[in-house]
């Protein structure tokens, strides 16, 4: 278990996040429409997840369009913003909003999404919703970035999540040899 802290209380959370360098575990998540959305439609696409206990809160709000201004030229990243909420207030958010690459997505129907990803919050007021957190996927699923925010109440770093989705490359085989040998 990981501790954070929401208002400088401490708030224990259901695990820790996935390891960078490894698999994203297997993931199914609820889209506006009621359609499920799993980490395997995602394959091929690189993917940020922008997580958050709700979109209720001004910060969680604010930390959505500010992930969905910063991926506008990310054409093959998916910006995924998911949070308990249910669907139709994702939809009209992000419609109220004009939220151009956002994709929100809830885990009401999922719990097991919070558990494999470390972060559903065990304790204090916001008990059962998720932590605020980034984990950004490259194209194979592979975690290439993550952060479990420390205070609930801080915005993540946007520029490192950007940067990591943004240059993350695998090396080409013959990279793995250095001709000057």
């Amino acid at each position: 278990m990981a501790t954070i802290t929401l208002n400088g209380q401490p708030i224990r959370t259901s695990g820790e996040l996935p390891t960078v360098g490894f698999a994203t575990p297997d993931f199914t998540l609820t889209r506006t429409d009621l359609q499920d959305l799993t980490n395997v439609s995602l394959e091929g696409k690189r993917v940020l997840l922008s997580i958050f206990p709700s979109l209720d809160t001004a910060l969680c709000a604010h930390s959505m369009r500010t992930f969905d201004a910063l991926t506008k030229d990310l054409v093959d990243t998916v910006l995924l913003c998911v949070s308990m909420d249910l669907p139709f207030a994702q939809d009209l958010f992000c419609g109220s909003e004009r939220l151009e690459r956002a994709i929100p997505v809830s885990a009401f129907r999922h719990p097991n999404f919070g558990k494999a990803f470390g972060i559903t919050l065990q304790e204090g007021p916001l008990r059962g919703l998720l932590a605020r957190a980034v984990v950004a996927l490259d194209e194979n699923g592979t975690v290439v970035h993550t952060q479990l925010v420390p205070e609930l109440t801080d915005e993540p770093d946007y520029d490192l999540a950007i940067h990591a989705i943004r240059n993350h490359h695998h090396p080409c085989p013959e990279d793995a040899f250095d001709s000057s040998e």
